[in-house]
């Protein structure tokens, strides 16, 4: 069935919701861990309702997707077991996250480390698994510097990241400044 030329690159659009969303993730992982008001255990209640999250949208969202369409429901053993794998890869490094938090690492720092190695370690084991058809030789150099600048390009928003606004100084004059109520 061909497909139109809108529908055809749907997958960026797509793509680009994973974008925003997991580029968000690390900021409310890291707000949701200070919210919860509690230094030593904050991080864990927090992954909890993550992983709530995750029983909400990835295993209701789909059994309804399966269950309105009709879809057969035979599961290979190869297909589950590397999904499984692949769910438990993406639980760990969420865990990941959250001990890097609560080792002291800047959500702005661990987040630029892993959005810039992340792909670097896709890449890899993309090649591992899938050689290229001329072997390594047969990279582009457009490839070859894209992974540089990955490397270079999260290096640089780690080393170089913009620090927090300086509190503001309390004088006798903005302490007794009355507050107006609003009418």
């Amino acid at each position: 069935m061909a497909q139109s030329s809108g529908s055809a690159n749907l997958w960026v659009a797509y793509a680009f919701i994973a974008v925003v969303c997991w580029g968000l993730y690390g900021v409310a992982m890291h707000a949701g861990q200070v919210s919860m008001a509690d230094p030593q255990n904050g991080r864990y209640k927090a992954f909890l309702f993550v992983g709530i999250a995750y029983v909400v949208v990835a295993v209701l969202a789909p059994l309804y997707m399966l269950i309105s369409s009709g879809a057969a429901w035979d599961l290979p053993l190869k297909g589950w077991s590397l999904s499984l794998l692949a769910g438990g890869l993406g639980a760990f490094g969420a865990f990941g996250v959250l001990l890097a938090f609560g080792a002291k690492g800047n959500p702005a720092v661990v987040m630029s480390i892993i959005f810039a190695g992340a792909p670097i370690v896709n890449a890899t084991a993309a090649m591992m698994l899938h050689p290229p058809a001329g072997g390594l030789s047969s990279l582009r150099w457009q490839f070859i510097a894209g992974i540089a600048l990955a490397a270079i390009g999260g290096m640089l928003v780690t080393l170089y990241k913009p620090g927090p606004a300086a509190p503001k100084k309390v004088t006798a004059d903005t302490e007794a400044a009355p507050v107006e109520k609003a009418r």
